[in-house]
């Protein structure tokens, strides 16, 4: 079992006043959802912790790093509330590294790496001129990945480490996860209107 997911947009929606970073939380939700049908798991669970795993992000922000304190510690404790199965709660510490919890399972290693690729895929996107994932590629995503000034907030090591934690080559990786996006690109404000 694991939170509705009506519940979970709830307090999304009540925790989370940026689209911006509602847009981030549902393209993670779409690619947890094909990460857990490629290992065989339970893709409704797997979506309510992409969706939820930044959700308290602007109300407990968490500049010092703590481990326990903000985010995304604060959430947790109120997901736990809620009745986040310990699996999920333990994905969510893990894709802080900060948190120091270690990613021992698929659901957590998922998270780690789509969380900063489907950021920096919807950048990519955000700059072509169709603004769509229609036609990124691959290798338009590894130029973009080698240029330090674009997307500067997103992680390089940890979209590396995440496809490794996986066990997978980083662009079968970001093939993956474009594949996912894409037909769903519109939820997350990409695509023609």
């Amino acid at each position: 079992m694991t939170i509705p997911r009506d519940r979970a947009l709830a307090l999304m929606h009540e925790y989370t006043a940026s689209d911006a970073l509602r847009k981030h939380m549902y393209a993670v939700e779409i690619a947890m959802r094909a990460m857990a049908e490629r290992a065989n798991a339970d893709p409704d669970a797997w979506g309510v912790v992409g969706l939820l795993h930044d959700f308290d992000y602007e109300r407990f922000p968490n500049d010092a790093h703590s481990p326990t304190e903000e985010h995304p510690a604060a959430g947790v404790r109120i997901l736990a509330r809620e009745g986040l199965p310990e699996e999920g709660q333990r994905a969510i510490l893990g894709h802080a590294t900060y948190c120091g919890v270690p990613r021992e399972t698929p659901m957590a290693r998922a998270l780690f790496a789509v969380d900063e690729l489907s950021g920096f895929l919807v950048a990519c996107a955000l700059v072509r001129p169709s603004r769509s994932l229609a036609d990124l590629e691959v290798s338009s995503v590894r130029k973009k990945l080698k240029d330090k000034g674009f997307a500067r907030g997103v992680s390089r090591d940890d979209v590396i480490r995440g496809a490794e934690e996986l066990g997978v080559p980083l662009d079968e990786h970001i093939a993956f996860v474009l594949a996912a996006l894409r037909p769903h690109e519109r939820s997350f404000g990409l695509g023609s209107a």
